[in-house]
């Protein structure tokens, strides 16, 4: 990756119940790597055991029992190797509070002398899904309804899947395009006239889509469609 590159890390987290204030632990970090608006198949996905037991309320959401963390490490365990993955990125992340609110607590349990905003920004999405769609649920299931992403293996919440998930949402949701004024404005030149290029140019070098891009391409311009009701680059 070169320094110009932009890389993002969508995140997310299981854990023992709703507030850290009260004592609830992590039991799952699911993190995926976005860079230049691409996912990549770079992943983190721990499952870590709390030295505590589980709300019910919590196992039937995540469907995560606490015979299953057992044998799994602790935080303290992987604390590294996290910090390591979004060391410098951008941390994307649905309801982002929640999931820092519980990272910052288990760090602060080792005492540890970072907080996650000291090595990361964070992207909201839920705020943000909010302010673009007024009025409209903003659930990571109402959002993948909204964009057309297919969820339907989603019977229960899970780090990875749900970081899987999120980042298509993400960049659906964030891939508008600027108006044809923004591109004027930007590509306005001081010279008068038209600039000609020479007719013995190279020939441009045509790079086709693979199969993954053109994949990618037809499920945004189903989102498009479905969301507007009108997809103009779609045969009819």
């Amino acid at each position: 990756m070169s320094k110009k590159d932009t890389r993002q890390v969508v995140l997310d987290t299981e854990t023992t119940g709703l507030s850290h204030q009260d004592g609830h632990r992590i039991i799952e970090i699911g993190c995926v790597e976005i860079i230049n608006r691409r996912i990549t198949k770079n992943t983190f996905h721990v499952y870590i055991n709390p030295n505590r037991t589980i709300d019910k309320g919590a196992i039937e959401v995540h469907g995560i029992s606490n015979e299953f963390l057992q044998d799994k490490p602790r935080f303290a365990d992987i604390v590294d190797d996290y910090l390591a993955f979004t060391d410098g990125a951008e941390l994307v992340i649905h309801n982002a509070p929640f999931d820092v609110g519980f990272l910052n607590n288990e760090l602060a349990l080792l005492n540890h002398p970072y907080k996650v905003e000291d090595k990361s920004s964070i992207f909201d999405t839920l705020p943000f899904a909010r302010k673009k769609h007024p009025g409209a649920r903003a659930s990571l299931d109402a959002l993948c309804k909204r964009y057309g992403i297919d969820n339907s293996h989603r019977e229960l919440h899970g780090a990875l899947l749900d970081a899987e998930i999120l980042a298509d949402v993400y960049l659906l949701m964030t891939g508008g395009q600027f108006s044809l004024m923004d591109f004027d404005e930007a590509n306005k030149t001081t010279e008068q006239g038209i600039i000609r290029l020479p007719s013995d140019r190279p020939r441009i070098n045509v790079i086709p889509c693979n199969a993954d891009e053109l994949a990618a391409h037809e499920q945004y311009l189903n989102a498009l469609k479905k969301a507007s009701g009108l997809c103009a680059w779609k045969n009819e």
